[in-house]
């Protein structure tokens, strides 16, 4: 990717520049023959990912248990198996105090505190913007005829 197409500033560019670095973006996303880079970006979308990563953030190190309880609806096969991708992935470190009974704590890595700082200016954004969401869906589902197939 070329050193000026890395990040798309808000409000510095006009559309065609905005779509000119989109595209270098998803070039270099498809340059990944394994995958590497959109799997990784899942955890952007990810709405566990993004809560463990929120939680340790503010929290630091934690405990399995302490992390669950901060994420409400989590199962804790849910909360194990994401804590072992973010842990794969780099973005959470794992520390075993190789004790009885087993005293185990997560903390982010810097990869993990460079995602979370990353992902503040999208939560902004809906932040600021969920009244244009909310009348867009209402625009959309009052001028939508109501359907017998919910696939559809």
């Amino acid at each position: 990717m070329e050193e000026g197409t890395r990040v798309i500033p808000q409000d510095d560019l006009d559309l065609d520049d905005i779509i000119r670095r989109s595209h270098a973006v998803c070039a270099a996303l498809s340059e990944d023959d394994d995958g590497l880079k959109r799997e990784v970006l899942t955890h952007a979308g990810n709405r566990w990912s993004l809560g463990i990563v929120h939680a340790l953030g503010v929290s630091g190190r934690l405990r399995h248990a302490d992390i669950g309880r901060r994420m409400q609806g989590v199962t804790q096969r849910m909360l194990t198996r994401t804590l072992r991708q973010l842990e794969r992935d780099g973005l959470v470190v794992r520390h075993d105090h190789r004790t009885v009974p087993p005293h185990v704590e997560y903390e982010l890595t810097e990869l993990g505190r460079g995602l979370l700082a990353r992902i503040v200016p999208l939560w902004l954004w809906v932040i600021e913007n969920a009244d244009g969401f909310r009348r867009a869906r209402e625009r959309f589902d009052g001028a939508q005829p109501p359907r017998s197939d919910p696939s559809t």
